[in-house]
């Protein structure tokens, strides 16, 4: 008997109990459904946060940190004798940047380097007559800003950027912050600082990022302010902010930055490593909660199988009599599982499909409770999660059906016609 008269015999089989074979078959499609449409949703997610954190933070992050120590400007050399010579030091001072125009022509080399700019971080409190709220104001070249982390795209209102580099106390807030202080476009707020100086401003205008935590605490102002709130030199800043020619090379590009600058430098990857992380994580954790349902649908084929096997044991007998041997008594059983899978995955992956279209297609009001502010659910659905379900879904119900198999190919034919196996 060859593979041909086994699948027949397998299909012999699965024809006469239809009903029974297109419901353990659906339990198998709904399981490539629901996989292939986690599947999207997970990698739209994740695609969809990268995406963000790309168009949103610089590619590269060069940091006050020295990884080369700096000779220390307290360090006195006379008549072969070397001394240190005690200076007034306030622990409280910010780590900066000094000179930071000579480490810029410095790095201006690295070819993937497309814009720089040079900012000053201030942890600030808002306040707006009796409303206050937490910032981080960044001050910033506007100009320079611009070509930076897409701030101008993300800009509600319109040559804002313009505007605040032609008003020196003006400040850009996020959309969210302008909200939490019921604030609007020329509306005067002061910004207050950890030394309690208050320092008023005019809303110049408003930016939505989609990061709902950066537009909710996130401010820019002009560099000249923030260093003059932060008690810097002019020639000094907290961080530069870098964009690469391809965001894939920037971890490669920051580590040609730190070499060159002696300053630490991070690429947007190694920034938002918790942000990313905890996202691919939770794909993960739904891909695994997920696949359950094919493991119950793969139950569902071997209970299946076992009753078959119980109602055809006396066909078994009358094939192992005629000489079939117990190898060929398997494979058909395992023919069965195939086809209940083939048949399972064929409904199931159109059907996950259509769900994702259905899914992709539903809007509603973007919501400032999560991380990102988005009106959907993203979906990237890829030829590569179909294949990947199909075959899954196949194994799971080969692999369920094997063991009903191998037990029906153990009985013996003088058991089973003395009525000792069966029902």
């Amino acid at each position: 008997m060859n593979y041909l008269d086994e699948a027949r015999i397998a299909f012999v089989h699965l024809r006469e109990r239809k009903r029974q074979t297109i419901l353990t078959a659906l339990g198998v499609a709904v399981g490539s459904a629901m996989l292939v449409t986690t599947i999207s949703v997970a990698r739209g997610s994740s695609s969809n946060v990268i995406a963000k954190v790309i168009d949103t933070v610089p590619h590269v992050i060069i940091s006050a940190e020295r990884v080369v120590p700096l000779v220390p400007e307290n360090l006195v050399r006379q008549q072969g004798r070397v001394a240190m010579v005690t200076k007034n030091i306030n622990l409280d001072e910010q780590e900066v940047i000094k000179n930071y125009a000579e480490v810029v022509e410095t790095i201006r080399p690295v070819e993937e380097l497309r814009s720089i700019s040079p900012f000053v971080l201030s942890k600030l409190l808002v306040r707006n007559k009796t409303r206050f709220a937490p910032c981080v104001a960044r001050g910033v070249v506007p100009y320079l800003e611009a070509g930076i982390a897409g701030l101008k795209k993300n800009l509600i209102d319109k040559n804002s950027l313009e505007e605040l580099a032609y008003t020196p106390n003006g400040i850009l807030v996020g959309d969210l912050l302008a909200k939490k202080l019921n604030a609007g476009c020329r509306d005067r707020i002061v910004l207050v600082t950890k030394k309690s100086e208050e320092f008023p401003v005019t809303i110049v205008g408003r930016f939505s990022s989609g990061f709902n935590a950066k537009d909710e605490r996130e401010a820019y102002v002009n560099l000249s302010l923030a260093q003059k709130m932060e008690g810097l030199a002019s020639n000094s800043v907290t961080g530069i902010g870098l964009r690469t020619a391809h965001v894939d090379r920037a971890a490669a590009t920051a580590a040609e930055v730190q070499e060159l600058s002696g300053y630490k430098s991070e690429s947007w990857d190694e920034t938002n490593r918790n942000v990313i992380e905890f996202y691919n994580r939770n794909a993960v954790i739904t891909l695994v909660l997920v696949g359950f349902v094919f493991i119950v649908a793969g139950l569902g084929v071997s209970s299946v199988m076992t009753t078959v096997i119980l109602q055809k044991v006396k066909d078994i007998a009358i094939l192992r009599s005629m000489g079939m041997q117990a190898a060929s008594i398997t494979r058909i059983f395992m023919f069965e599982g195939f086809m209940i899978g083939v048949l399972g995955v064929v409904i199931g992956s159109p059907m996950g499909h259509v769900i994702c279209h259905f899914v992709d297609s539903i809007r509603f009001e973007a919501s400032t409770a999560g991380v990102l502010k988005s009106d959907k659910i993203n979906i990237i659905e890829q030829p590569e999660a179909h294949l990947i379900v199909i075959v899954f879904g196949i194994l799971i119900a080969m692999l369920s059906s094997w063991r009903p198999a191998k037990k029906a190919a153990r009985y013996l034919p003088v058991r089973i016609l003395r009525g000792e196996v069966g029902v």
